[in-house]
């Protein structure tokens, strides 16, 4: 791996922009810059210049500390960001999602090193940054064994295995990875780059959206990754740590595609809403509904932001969140469908799209399975 001797970001200490201001401009960019690009986004165009552009505009450092080149807006900015992304295009807000996350990783380690220095070019984009915690997060929920393992050395770990759907990766990206320690049933958690020898990126197989996403599977072959990269080892603590943040701010994807959806239904009552209105779902409704959902999301990103901790019953609440936001996906751009009737049937039409995309807000990891199979077993602890 590449070391970096220094950063270069500026880290004056002046005056932050506010978040109002900064979501003006981000919405501004997203019209701008973003929109045009979406038809070829979704046939598998990576938006890297679009990437670092909202980077420098403030999109993936809301949650990072002033110090480490971020605004301190704390998760309820981030869940923001990534909903007025979303709202525009689900595959370039869910990449949105994985540089916040890999923000996420390093603003909640103690490890100075990787804050220090990494951490800032990622929470500017002046770096872009994924994660690959798909297979990991699935293992330590119960559903599945964790493919990648790691045997300490001198100095650092050798990584071999795989890792599964690792997003928005690719040249010069850094990403955060987990693996279990050999011979024991600790796990670390670090950051790595492309750059490392022994790592290959294999393209997956074609999805039915979010090709534009740059998911990869990762091959660690021998892979040494040194001390300096470690985010925790182990790491149960620090993955308590981070999950709930990690889920909540998944929200923003499903408040965003909702809120499109919610515009596409209005647009086709202009013409057909004198029959749109014998339909089970109406503007209003999902209005309201989306209102409740954004009203809690937020709640919840205060709570967090504010309190030392995360106790099972606000994880609870947090599940819940990333619960609804998937399904209101699911209701709005069904209704979305029926609202347009055979003009959203055609490929290629926006609405078409929207239905495609709502299926990744409920399959993306934590997936609604496995959301409700983590209720369940919480609800088994108390009882």
């Amino acid at each position: 791996m590449q070391m970096i001797s220094s950063v270069v970001v500026d880290r004056d200490l002046q005056k932050q922009p506010t978040l109002e201001s900064m979501m003006s401009q981000l919405k501004g960019t997203v019209a701008s810059e973003l929109a045009p690009q979406v038809e070829a986004i979704d046939q598998g165009e990576y938006p890297r210049e679009f990437m670092h552009h909202i980077g420098a505009v403030g999109a993936f450092g809301q949650a990072v500390s002033v110090e480490y080149g971020g605004s301190a807006n704390g998760l309820r900015g981030a869940i923001q960001a990534i909903e007025a992304v979303s709202e525009e295009c689900l595959c370039t807000g869910f990449m949105s999602w994985c540089q916040v996350a890999c923000t996420w990783y390093m603003q909640n380690s103690e490890n100075s090193y990787l804050k220090e220095n990494v951490l800032p070019l990622v929470a500017t984009g002046k770096a872009l940054g994924g994660t690959g915690l798909s297979n990991p997060m699935k293992h330590f929920a119960g559903i599945e064994k964790i493919a990648l393992m790691a045997q300490k050395v001198d100095g650092g770990y050798v990584l071999n295995g795989m890792l599964p759907w690792v997003s928005n990766i690719g040249e010069g990206h850094y990403f955060g990875i987990a693996a279990q320690l050999a011979d024991c049933d600790d796990y670390l958690m670090a950051i790595v780059s492309d750059e490392l020898n022994g790592l290959t990126l294999r393209c997956n197989a074609h999805f039915i959206a979010l090709e534009g996403s740059n998911t990869y599977s990762c091959v660690f072959r021998d892979v040494f990754v040194p001390d300096e990269w470690i985010l925790a080892a182990p790491c149960e603590d620090y993955v308590t740590r981070i999950r709930p943040g990690f889920m909540l701010t998944q929200v923003g994807m499903g408040l965003g595609l909702t809120e499109s959806c919610i515009g596409l239904m209005a647009r086709s009552n202009q013409r057909y809403g004198h029959v749109n209105q014998f339909l089970d779902d109406t503007v209003e409704e999902l209005s309201e509904d989306l209102a409740i959902a954004r009203h809690k999301a937020y709640e919840l990103a205060d709570r967090l932001d504010r309190e030392e901790g995360c106790d099972r019953a606000l994880f609870k609440e947090v599940i819940q969140s990333r619960i609804t936001a998937s399904e209101l996906s699911l209701r709005a751009s069904q209704s979305a469908m029926l609202h347009a009737g055979a003009r959203a049937y055609l490929h290629g039409s926006k609405v078409e799209r929207k239905l495609r995309e709502s299926y990744f807000v409920a399959i993306v990891t934590p997936a609604v399975k496995q959301l409700k199979k983590m209720l369940h077993d919480l609800n088994q602890i108390e009882n």
